[in-house]
Parts: structure tokens; sequence; C-alpha cells
């Protein structure tokens, strides 16, 4: 490194910055990247010494991002990961003999669509190691444009100009109450309806629950809100017992006799989409699901190219 410019070659002490800066800490950073925290602390100084430019402030017991730090570090994420990207080009094998999947999935997809989905694509391709991260959809769309996720579920309707996606499902928004309940005798429920009674519901941050608050805001109606959990399970327990109604996607109630599902008076459809980062590369085995899963679900599948 010479004349304060970052080369290719060196590109460890960018990597020890980016992470120190990630997690706020010298301690984590060295604990992630499995390094003494003198070696990563030497690293920085020489860093800021030959960008002559200081990159942290550095109180007794904290450490925060000067100016200088917030914009390298804006573009060290960049750097980092387009070199990910080039690295896992020159790497790819012919025959997805081996690679990795890193797919983020909401919760409620993930324990009533995807299951059979991984198991027959992993008995397509045995070699490929598949790491699944469940979430709501805020997270998991962060996790996805910081290059820790190559793949993740998200709704159509939120799908921001740095994603690209394609749609794999099409399912219904069910109202879903106790067998007991006087909405249990009807075949729809208008969204005013469903808004003034005791509800359960996700919580914050998943898509499902950014769909009804939306509605509930174009209607100009305040949820009564009972219960808030990410957990089906507990959803349906709720409602069973009769202390609220829900929502939920077709395909976590549709197999429960203690249940009764109905429509709104307008009947909700998600488009779900699998998205990934615009201009990033898809390897062969993040490819490869994507086409599996669009053949799997009925939709159009991507040429070899990743295009459609």
């Amino acid at each position: 490194m010479s004349g304060g410019v970052i080369t290719v070659m060196e590109l460890k002490p960018l990597r020890y910055f980016y992470e120190v800066a990630r997690l706020g800490s010298f301690t984590r950073a060295a604990e992630r990247l499995n390094l003494a925290q003198p070696a990563i602390s030497m690293a920085i100084r020489k860093l800021e010494e030959e960008l002559q430019l200081t990159l942290f402030h550095r109180r007794e017991r904290t450490i925060s991002l000067t100016d200088e730090g917030r914009r390298l570090y804006a573009q060290a994420g960049k750097i980092l990961q387009a070199v990910s990207d080039a690295e896992l080009e020159m790497q790819e094998l012919k025959g997805l003999e081996r690679g990795e999947v890193r797919v983020g999935i909401p919760s409620m997809l993930g324990s009533f669509y995807f299951p059979p989905i991984l198991m027959a694509f992993r008995h397509r391709y045995p070699g490929l190691m598949f790491s699944v991260h469940e979430g709501g959809a805020v997270q998991l769309q962060q996790m996805l444009e910081k290059g820790e996720l190559d793949l993740a579920v998200i709704e159509s309707q939120q799908i921001p100009d740095m994603l690209e996606a394609r749609a794999f499902l099409r399912e219904e928004m069910r109202v879903v109450v106790a067998r007991e309940h006087p909405f249990a005798c009807r075949s729809s429920v208008s969204l005013e309806e469903f808004f003034a009674e005791e509800l359960a519901m996700f919580k914050p941050g998943y898509f499902h629950r950014k769909v009804l608050d939306r509605l509930a805001r174009e209607v100009g109606c305040t949820p009564n809100i009972g219960f808030e959990t990410n957990l089906v399970p507990l959803i349906r327990a709720i409602v069973k017992q009769g202390f609220g109604i829900s929502t939920l996607l077709n395909m976590a109630v549709e197999d429960d006799p203690e249940l009764v599902t109905l429509s709104f008076d307008q009947p909700i459809l998600l488009d779900l989409c699998i998205a990934w980062r615009k201009g990033g590369y898809l390897s062969q085995a993040n490819r490869a699901f994507v086409e599996f899963l669009q053949e799997a679900s009925g939709f159009v599948v991507m040429d070899d190219t990743g295009q459609l």
C-alpha cells in the first residue's frame, strides 16, 4: 500500500477495519476473525497512518467511526463484496458437485412450504450444502443487501431497486377463527370487521405484518392487537382457545380441522418472490435453486444465464 491507496493485494487491513466498524468492537471483531486483538489494532493503526486519516474515535471502553471512517466503511462493504463475488465465480466447479446456497426464509414458509422443496433439491444435488436462515422480511432483506445471504424470500410489493427477484408462489391470506366464533358461519369478512376483533398477529418486521399494517392504513383502521408472536403454532393455539382471531397463509391452516378459514371480502393474494442482489454474482448453485423453486411451483424458469 502506498500513497494512501488500498491495493487489491492488501485487503486484510480493510477487512479488519470493516469488521471492527460493523461490530463496534475490536474484541468482537477479533473473535469473529479468529485473530488476536493486538494484531487487528496494529493493522488498523497502520491503515490509518498510510491513509493519513483517523478512522475511529477511541474512548476508554468504546469506539465510534469518524466522518472519514463512515465513508470508508460504506465503500469497504462494496469492495469486499465485489472481491467475494469474484472469488466465488473463479472457484465455481462444473456439474454442481460442490457449492453452498445461503437462503433466508420467513417462518411461515419455513414451516409449511419449504421443507419438501429443500429435501427434493438436496436429493437432486447431494453435493451442495444448504444454510437456511429464518427471519422477518426486514432482517432478511438487510442480510441480503449486505451479502450475508445469497437468496431471500420477499413479498412482491417490498422489492427495492437494489434487488432482483423472481416470483414462485401466489398464496391467499385467510382469516382464521375458532369453530365457535361468529365469523365461522360466514364466507367472508371485511377488513374493518377483522381489525375490530382482538387479533393475534406477527411482530413488526415480518412481511405478513407489513401487509396487514398497510391494509389497516388504507381503510383507516387501528388494529386491535391482543397478542404478538412470530410462532405460528402459538397463533393457532390462541385462535383455537377463542382468545383472538388471526390471518395466515392458507398453507398454514388448511390441514387443521379445529380452525375455520375464510376470505376477506376482497381476497388478498400475495405473490412471494425469491430475491438476490442486483448486479451481484449468482453462483451456479444459487441459480440452480432459483430454477428448481420455480419449476416446483409451476412458474417460468430462468435460462442458464440467470435470465427469464
